[in-house]
């Protein structure tokens, strides 16, 4: 049997983003998404989540391309000393994190503080992940874990894309395809740590590859193959309009399509749909 999360990110990012994400649950296509704790629509996104409980809501913790919840002093290694925010670029991130210059005791008390702010807002995280997916890396993956932990959050995005959803998504970049293939070596390792503390996750996330041209051709391709298992389909829909002019974002145009991609999991009334909420707390295997 197959069962798929259907989890859109960045919620609270812009109010077009929040439109979307609510009209798609509502619409019985997307069951689950990842709330930003310091975004420009974060209080829209929790009080439209606390409208709509049957949407599972989890953490979406950044790390970069965004603002600390704590005061810039108590994350010193985190942020950019001249805009006191998250560095915009991952490649930014990763250089100071393999040059030993970002402390874990940072990242675990910042990702504290985003998932904190949700929970004393009313809302039950159903799980995390991270914006661009920095969870990826052990050095990351360690400090979020524990952080999680402490805030009784026992579900974690299984970031790492198998290999049969890369090849049917043969519109998605080389290079990002290539990227996807290549970060598959710290799989293993992410396994090893969620057994050691008790984690549960999918047997691996879909269209990671096909993130920025995720269509509705992408998205029946990648279904039709779908095998046994619990999967996630990660997804970035929401309204490219003059809100979302204001943030930086490679994801402009593609989340209208993204959007209107969703409509076609109804072509597939067999699947069925499901949330992290849904996992049974024993960390499962990754087909990888």
């Amino acid at each position: 049997m197959s069962r798929l999360i259907v989890n859109a990110d960045d919620f609270g990012l812009t109010p077009g983003v929040n439109r979307a994400i609510v009209e798609l649950h509502q619409a019985g296509v997307l069951t689950s998404t990842t709330l930003m704790a310091n975004a420009a629509a974060t209080d829209q996104a929790i009080a439209l989540a606390l409208a709509n409980p049957a949407l599972g809501v989890g953490c979406h913790i950044v790390l970069v391309d965004g603002e600390p919840v704590l005061p810039a002093n108590q994350v010193p290694t985190l942020i950019d000393p001249q805009t006191q925010r998250f560095p915009p670029a991952l490649t930014t991130l990763l250089k100071r994190l393999f040059a030993g210059r970002i402390r874990a005791e940072e990242i675990e008390a910042e990702a504290s503080a985003q998932i904190t702010r949700l929970q004393n807002r009313g809302l039950r995280l159903t799980h995390f992940d991270t914006h661009k997916h920095t969870h990826m890396f052990p050095a990351i993956l360690r400090p979020v874990l524990r952080a999680a932990k402490k805030a009784g959050i026992h579900c974690i995005r299984n970031p790492f894309e198998p290999e049969w959803a890369v090849r049917a998504t043969p519109r998605a970049g080389w290079l990002r395809s290539a990227e996807v293939f290549a970060l598959r070596r710290f799989g293993p390792y992410f396994q090893r740590l969620l057994a050691q503390h008790g984690f549960a996750t999918t047997d691996g996330t879909i269209a990671v590859a096909g993130t920025g041209v995720l269509d509705a051709d992408m998205v029946r391709s990648l279904l039709t193959q779908l095998p046994a298992g619990t999967w996630e389909l990660v997804t970035h829909p929401g309204y490219n309009d003059a809100d979302l002019d204001k943030v930086r974002t490679r994801l402009r145009a593609s989340r209208d399509i993204e959007r209107s991609a969703l409509a076609s999991l109804k072509e597939f009334p067999a699947l069925k749909l499901a949330s992290f909420a849904d996992l049974d707390l024993t960390p499962t295997p990754s087909v990888v």
